[in-house]
């Protein structure tokens, strides 16, 4: 139930129990087994004969409910998008009566917190707690974040909200302050190593790059590490290591129909490398391309490449909504080019 690096995070959660807040901000870097944690939590709190260890049985009528995804006093919310990622949870976007959209949400949305609300205001069914999970905490639009912060100033008794969030900065801050945050530990080197090659069956030297690339998330490497993965990321990390040579509009061609988030994660990974290298002669992200990084860093200075870093955190910012994925590539990987003095600066 829970991987091996979160053992000290169950210890924190349950010193909890004994004055359980009404809401709580689980806060974690991505791929560490955050939502993991926040369902065997959850499935915890209902369980109705507890190990010693505090987690949960696994065979009572409760667990066995929850494990089904029809526990009466559970409720988990996310956009439409994850709704395969958090099994059993309530991801419809739209209210009684509209179309349903071509494309499946990456909010959630206002209908799905009033039924949220509308739950916790009622009675438990096994007289027991009632647990709220949303996830990703920051995917409330601003409708449905204002609407859940009314119950979380005034939280019916019994309820727990377990809100698990990987961009805190992008919460209201009112919803920041009526949750008690909890921020996950990081799995150490030689835990996530060891769990990538038990496990996830890599062998070391993958284990080592992936988990690098990642900033050291064991869950977000093993996805990295998949071959359809890893052959578009290999190509962008290829055309990258190219400075002013790479080709911009090949690039755009490639990848627009896929994971912009991933590519834009990417790139933003490799630029930081690159300032890194300029700056302290050391790489974080990507140590297996030392070399590239070097050469690309020598071809430019540290202001340019500061103002592309904050381009791309602004383009994270609106990721998920982005009005032409095409032109957008085209647009970043033209400035990457002028980085380094490329064509597209003369």
């Amino acid at each position: 139930m829970l991987y091996p690096w979160q053992s000290q995070d169950w210890t924190r959660l349950n010193d909890l129990r004994a004055q359980m807040p009404h809401a709580l901000l689980l806060q974690a870097v991505p791929g560490i087994g955050e939502l993991a944690l926040a369902r065997t939590f959850a499935q915890a709190l209902l369980c109705e004969s507890p190990r010693a260890d505090h987690l949960p049985c696994g065979t009572c009528g409760a667990c066995q409910w929850f494990s089904s995804g029809n526990h009466p006093d559970f409720r988990a919310v996310c956009p439409e998008i994850l709704a395969d990622s958090l099994p059993g949870a309530d991801a419809r976007a739209d209210a009684e009566g509209d179309k349903k959209t071509k494309t499946p949400s990456k909010e959630i949305k206002i209908e799905q917190v009033r039924e949220v609300i509308d739950f916790a205001s009622l009675g438990s069914h096994r007289q027991g707690r009632r647990v709220v999970l949303l996830y990703p905490a920051e995917a409330l639009n601003v409708h449905a974040a204002n609407a859940l912060l009314k119950t979380l100033e005034e939280p019916p008794e019994g309820v727990v909200f377990l809100l698990v969030t990987t961009q805190p900065d992008r919460l209201l801050p009112t919803i920041l302050s009526r949750c008690r945050r909890m921020v996950l530990t990081r799995p150490d080197h030689a835990q996530a190593t060891q769990w990538l090659m038990g496990d996830a069956g890599l062998d070391a030297a993958t284990a080592a790059a992936v988990l690098a690339e990642t900033g050291g998330a064991p869950l977000a490497a093993r996805a990295l590490a998949e071959p359809d993965e890893r052959a578009w990321r290999d190509w962008l990390i290829g055309q990258l290591a190219q400075g002013a040579a790479i080709d911009g509009f090949a690039c755009a061609e490639q990848l627009h129909k896929g994971n912009l988030p991933g590519i834009l994660e990417t790139l933003q990974r490799w630029c930081f490398d690159v300032l890194a290298q300029r700056m302290t002669g050391t790489v974080r992200f990507f140590p297996s391309h030392a070399q590239a990084l070097r050469r690309c860093g020598d071809a430019t200075d540290d202001v340019h490449l500061l103002g592309f870093l904050r381009e791309l955190a602004q383009q994270r910012q609106v990721q998920n909504h982005p009005l032409n994925t095409r032109v957008l590539l085209e647009a970043l990987f033209l400035q990457y080019q002028q980085l380094f003095g490329g064509p597209a600066s003369r």
